[in-house]
Formats: C-alpha cells, sequence, structure tokens
C-alpha cells in the first residue's frame, strides 16, 4: 500500500523527501473552508524567511477540521488509544526559495500526547475539546480550546456535489496540493514534508456557528466569501520535520 503511494508524485510541485518517511495517518471527512485575504494583513505574521505565495494576487487563509485514524510509526503497530484523534489547522500559503507550501497558524487536537509532543517540536498545537458526530450525511464539529479565550470553532458541512480531482493550475489545485511546511523556531525555520495520493474532493456547502481561530486577524483583512471543499479520506505519511536554516 504505502508503495503504491509513494510511487505516484506527478501531482506534487515538490520532490519526495530524499530521507524514509516516518509515521502515517489516515485523514478522514476533512472540510477546507478556504478565505481570501489582504496580503498587507498576513504578511507580516509570516517569519522573514517566507514568502507569501498568492493565487492570481490574492492571498488566502484556510481551516481544515478532520478526524485522524490508522496512525503509527513506520514498521510499528498502531496503538489503540494513540491510533486516532480530531483535528483543526489554520494554514496559509508560502514560499520557501520559491518552493510552494504552507504555515500554520495553529493545530488544535484533542489527543494530549500528540500535543506535548507536537509542541517540543516547536510546532503550534493546542489541546482542544473536540466533537465530530456525523447525522444524514452532515458532519458536525465542534472544537473549544482548553485555557484559552479564543480558539474555537463550531459548524457543520457536507459534501454537495460529484467527486473530481482538481486539474493542474486552477485555484483547488493551487489551495490543496500542497506537500511541505515550514514553522519557525528559534531565528529560524524547520520543514515538514508529507505524501499522500491526488486529492479527491467534492464542492460542499457549510453553515459555520462561531469562529474565532483567527481572532488574531482583524475583520478588514477578509476580501471575500469562503470557498469549501470535502474530502472522504487520504492515507498520508509524514516524514522527520528538519532545519533548513
Amino acid at each position: 500500500m504505502y508503495q503504491d503511494i509513494l510511487q505516484q508524485t506527478s501531482h506534487r510541485e515538490t520532490p519526495l523527501p530524499a530521507r524514509p518517511w516516518l509515521l502515517t495517518q489516515k485523514w478522514d471527512h476533512l472540510l477546507f473552508m478556504h478565505v481570501p485575504i489582504t496580503k498587507q494583513k498576513i504578511e507580516p505574521l509570516l517569519p522573514k524567511q517566507l514568502e507569501l505565495d498568492t493565487y492570481d494576487g490574492e492571498a488566502w487563509i484556510s481551516i481544515v477540521p478532520f478526524e485522524v485514524t490508522g496512525m503509527h510509526a513506520r514498521g510499528v503497530p498502531e496503538i489503540p488509544f494513540l491510533r486516532s484523534y480530531l483535528e483543526l489547522n489554520v494554514r496559509t500559503y508560502v514560499k520557501y526559495h520559491g518552493q510552494p507550501g504552507v504555515y500554520f497558524f495553529s493545530l488544535d487536537a484533542n489527543l494530549l500526547p500528540a500535543v506535548i509532543g507536537a509542541k517540543a517540536f516547536s510546532l503550534p498545537y493546542y489541546y482542544a475539546d473536540m466533537e465530530m458526530k456525523k447525522t444524514a450525511g452532515h458532519y458536525n464539529y465542534r472544537s473549544i480550546r482548553k485555557k484559552a479565550a479564543t480558539g474555537d470553532f463550531e459548524g457543520s458541512y457536507h459534501p454537495v456535489s460529484k467527486t473530481y480531482s482538481p486539474e493542474h493550475g486552477n485555484l483547488p489545485h493551487w489551495l490543496l496540493e500542497r506537500y511541505v511546511f515550514w514553522q519557525k523556531k528559534g531565528n529560524g525555520l524547520i520543514q515538514g514534508g508529507i505524501h499522500h495520493l491526488p486529492w479527491e474532493v467534492q464542492d460542499a456547502s457549510a453553515n459555520i456557528d462561531t469562529e474565532t481561530l483567527t481572532s488574531f486577524l482583524p475583520p478588514s483583512s477578509f476580501t471575500g466569501e469562503p470557498v469549501y471543499h470535502y474530502a472522504y479520506s487520504r492515507r498520508v505519511l509524514l516524514w522527520p520535520l528538519k532545519k533548513v536554516t
């Protein structure tokens, strides 16, 4: 199974990492909530080594709730109480020396060992009370960040179209097919690599009741209506973090 995933790379704009992958997960029932945003509001929040990436001159920020299942290290069986949890991330789109990827403003999870382990590597994880319920084809998702006044999300979403693979060069492909991320660590950056088969998504509809994950930005930052995509599942391979500057 993993070799089949590794053999398909034509959808990537970045090469596979040279080292062996370390961890695998399944990402299930994802909502991609993409919102256009003013470049001038988000650029000052990025590490100086990263360049803001734009599509037709427009910057974007995305909120992505999903479920993690089937997690285990390479060559190690799944551990029942560590194999699944909920996750929610907030990201924007960047380049490092011309290489496209993402930068995370926050990642929330409801599995404390995963949060503690990720924070030890300078990833901006938060521990949250989270729940996802499926009702009549709709996914109801709630995340309340513990010990924080902001950082909450609650809403429902469901697919509204047939499944399709985004075409290279269009906005969904630009937003979704990202396989590298960078985060600030001290005065430098750390880089993480992932890989999976090309996204197969559906257009989605969503009702967002609460969203304070982006409260670090003024409301005037957002320049248009959200674009929503739903993805059923992807098996993902993750590589060890490395320092790049």
